[in-house]
């Protein structure tokens, strides 16, 4: 699929979107004119998850220890706060 009209875009949309996903890219036509070209984004995959990371992180903010029965008491602070 190298164009596509502006008539067959309702009707051929997925095989637009197949197109698409395979990094082609499309010439849109109007009334026998090239109007614009369709082309793909480039989608950038997410970083990975590093745990090592993110010790180095929490480590760095040297946040305070706290027991459950602080962060119970906190969470319920923080709680009635919001909602009353």
């Amino acid at each position: 699929m190298n164009y596509i009209t502006t008539t067959q875009l309702r009707t051929q949309t997925p095989d637009l979107l197949e197109a698409l996903a395979y990094g082609q890219h499309i010439d849109l036509i109007h009334r026998s004119k090239p109007v614009a070209t369709i082309s793909p984004i480039k989608i950038e995959k997410p970083k990975l998850f590093s745990a090592k990371r993110m010790f180095a992180i929490t480590k760095a903010m040297n946040l305070p220890k706290l027991t459950v029965s602080q962060r119970n008491k906190n969470y319920k602070e923080a709680m009635l706060k919001k909602h009353g």
